[in-house]
């Protein structure tokens, strides 16, 4: 349910060859028009029946992502209201920043996704459309753009969404005082924006309000990623933050405890880090939700199982693949499954974040800055052996840093480096890496011991973290081992902008956006950069990435080719796995689908029976 398809031709001449060439490139099957089935039952209730598609068979116990479904095959017919009960799967609190402006992390955007939406919609091609709160229209020079936000779209209490928002969203986070993750190359590529952040201009030159509902932004120029994710689409509500300092919004309660949006629920209550009440909203503007309520609640890995068979939960928003084999005949939901738009990676401590420049700082004496050393690091794991051992399949072997979720961009003949644990002792060995009895020594002779950190979780996540130590044990290298909590983990490789200097090697996972771009991640003036890596040569492909010349698809696939290859050189980060999304949905639930391609919205959602069905 994260983003509806809903293709649409598009007028303008630089929109349309764009959508032109993606599409004749794209191989994805995004089920583009699929609807749901309705099963024919008049009288659902909570006993009824297993899920009435087959459960994807394994083969020598591994199974595959592509057997899967993304939309759910609805059960009997829908009720009047109803509360539907989700569940957020984490093992610790979400945040509880709840407002796109500035949250960081997966689960505070579960939180918020179902009462907040973004302006703009996109379709298969992960192309902006006019399908959404708002349409847009592009100047012949590929940069100004001119949006006009719909008469009905209104905040949930009750005043419009204007023009006036979204410019103020954009002035918030180019605000110096600003504390958000937000400010980046999207910001600065709006004309006027260096200046306004610097403080030399009061006003951001290149955005301009035209009336209440019509803004236009200029950018410093055309490129291939303001049709697919670089254009900010998030207002903020200026009659509720506009007298705030902007340095204490994120704090305030309007955020934590009574977050607004104008999406198709409205927060009714918060139990801080651990649920949310959301009721319907009326005035939605794509039509009201057919339920009445949602419970949000969070669950922890080794009690979802349970929660779902119980009917605690009608659905998650993600399920630990790891449990699958022992649960995929559950039979009172149906497992709907994607190729997620994520993968997991080791990432090296390489610098440091400068607060004050808000650019990366490589230090060239970091522990980890030998690229020799990561080189073997990557060299002794074998992820193939991961994905089977620990996911049976459904999470495989990662080889660059754009996943299988944009398949016009990964370069599938690129191997990565491969498993090769001699390989990797030979690495060391060249390098001057000797052994001193156990471990080995730094090439001047001097201790090395690294420092590794990794995200508690599931049963598997130790055990997983365990492995790669162990790895690294085998060729020489004394790894010290420590599991932290999802919110503490960011905060010590640097979300904030403090990044913990006992931080050698962490293992992380990203969600990938729309836009292949991946600049939000890796450019020197991303804050998730957590590496801290930055060199001249990187820059210069990022900068080429969203150059003018990438709108010719087949030139920006080379130069990504070039930077996935340029990244495997330089190893950062490496890739370890990409992932399958299974999302388990309870019988009754009707109209919901994951990923894109389903053509349904949450104000869809609606449920067969008052109860959720409990399993057999």
């Amino acid at each position: 349910m994260r983003k509806p398809i809903r293709t649409k031709a598009l007028l303008v001449s630089l929109m349309f060859v764009m959508l032109f060439v993606l599409a004749a490139c794209n191989s994805k099957n995004n089920n583009e028009g699929a609807a749901p089935t309705t099963a024919p039952s008049a009288n659902a209730t909570a006993e009824a029946t297993a899920a009435p598609t087959a459960v994807p068979e394994a083969e020598d116990g591994l199974f595959n992502i592509k057997d899967f479904t993304n939309i759910k095959t609805n059960q009997g017919e829908a009720i009047e209201g109803g509360t539907l009960t989700f569940g957020l799967v984490s093992d610790s609190p979400f945040e509880g920043t709840l407002n796109n402006n500035f949250s960081s992390g997966i689960p505070d955007a579960r939180v918020i996704e179902w009462f907040d939406d973004g302006l703009l919609d996109w379709d298969a091609n992960f192309v902006y459309t006019n399908d959404g709160a708002a349409t847009y229209e592009v100047a012949e020079d590929g940069r100004t753009f001119t949006f006009t936000i719909r008469d009905n779209v209104n905040w949930h209490d009750g005043k419009p969404v204007t023009a006036e928002d979204w410019l103020f969203a954009h002035e918030v986070i180019a605000n110096p005082a600003y504390d958000g993750p937000r400010y980046g190359s999207d910001f600065t590529q709006i004309e006027g924006m260096d200046e306004f952040h610097a403080g030399t201009a009061k006003t951001i030159s290149g955005i301009k309000v035209l009336s209440e509902k019509k803004l236009q932004i200029t950018y410093k120029q055309s490129t291939p990623s303001l049709l697919t994710g670089s254009i900010w689409i998030y207002p903020l509500a200026k009659h509720i933050f506009g007298d705030m300092d902007v340095a204490k919004i994120s704090s305030s309660p309007e955020v934590r405890q009574k977050p607004i949006g104008f999406g198709a629920f409205k927060v009714e209550s918060i139990v801080p880090g651990e649920s949310v009440v959301y009721v319907k909203n009326p005035d939605y503007w794509r039509g009201a939700p057919k339920l009445d309520k949602v419970i949000l609640k969070v669950i922890n890995p080794s009690t979802v199982v349970q929660e779902l068979k119980s009917g605690g939960v009608d659905l998650v928003d993600s399920f630990p693949v790891d449990q699958f084999p022992d649960n995929a005949k559950m039979s009172n939901v149906q497992f709907l499954g994607i190729t997620d738009k994520a993968y997991t990676y080791i990432g090296f401590k390489l610098g440091k974040w400068d607060k004050e420049k808000k650019i990366v700082a490589p230090d060239p004496k970091a522990k980890m800055a030998d690229v020799n050393l990561r080189k073997a690091m990557w060299a002794a794991v074998d992820n193939n052996a991961v994905g089977k051992k620990f996911y049976n399949g459904l999470r495989w072997s990662a080889t660059t840093l754009i996943p299988p979720s944009h398949p016009e961009f990964q370069d599938t003949s690129n191997p990565g480096v491969p498993f090769d644990q001699a390989a990797a002792n030979k690495i060391l060995d060249d390098a001057g890496y000797k052994l001193n009895g156990e471990f080995r020594t730094n090439p001047d002779g001097s201790e090395l011991k690294i420092n590794f950190i990794s995200m508690t979780g599931g049963d598997i996540a130790e055990p997983l973290a365990q492995y790669y130590v162990q790895s690294w044990k085998a060729i020489g290298l004394n790894v010290t081992l420590e599991m932290v909590e999802f919110n503490t983990f960011y905060d010590r490789v640097g979300q904030n902008g403090d990044d913990d200097p006992t931080v050698d090697v962490y293992q992380g996972a990203w969600s990938v956006a729309n836009d292949v771009d991946p600049s939000g991640l890796y450019g020197q003036d991303a804050i998730y950069n957590f590496p801290r890596y930055s060199s001249a040569e990187n820059d210069r492909l990022l900068a080429e990435g969203v150059s003018e010349d990438a709108f010719d698809v087949n030139k920006r696939k080379e130069i990504y080719k070039e930077w996935q290859q340029f990244m495997v050189n330089e190893i950062p980060v490496f890739p370890t796995l990409y992932r399958a999304a299974l999302v388990p949905v309870n019988n009754r639930i009707l109209n919901y689908g994951i990923g894109d391609g389903t053509g349904l919205y949450y104000n869809d959602i609606a449920v067969s029976a008052d109860k959720a069905v409990v399993a057999q």
